[in-house]
């Protein structure tokens, strides 16, 4: 009779556990939820593949910092100078930027070309 009555306790209060979810109802839907559903992919930004300080041919030093995929550096003339990013259409092709830059290479040495000067070779 024991048992019964301890089976017959457990059994209610397994069943006081088991009650429905709540359903959720969304009363604040986001307003660009259509808008980001059919919104481009976006692309990330390239890694850091490599960054180098590179003593050129006049003694002058460059900051470059090179990209995975081969196609943008961004180099600066001076620590903590004013960076400029040279894009390249694809892998092995100049990297070039507005005012006359250009940089082709690799991490360990390039051939950079700068506004009001002629290209010179660059080694790390």
């Amino acid at each position: 009779m024991r048992t019964i009555l301890l089976s017959a306790a457990a059994a209610l209060v397994l069943a006081a556990c088991q009650q429905p979810a709540p359903e959720v109802i969304d009363t604040n839907p986001d307003p660009m939820a259509n808008q980001l559903a059919t919104a481009a992919p976006v692309a990330l930004p390239p890694a850091i593949k490599a960054e180098k300080t590179l003593r050129c041919r006049d003694n002058s030093l460059a900051y470059v910092t090179f990209f995975e995929g081969d196609t943008q550096a961004v180099v600066r003339t001076e620590e903590g100078g004013a960076p400029t990013t040279l894009r390249g259409p694809t892998a092995g092709e100049p990297l070039v930027a507005d005012g006359g830059w250009s940089l082709t290479g690799g991490p360990d040495a390039v051939t950079l070309a700068q506004p009001g000067k002629p290209a010179q070779s660059c080694h790390g």
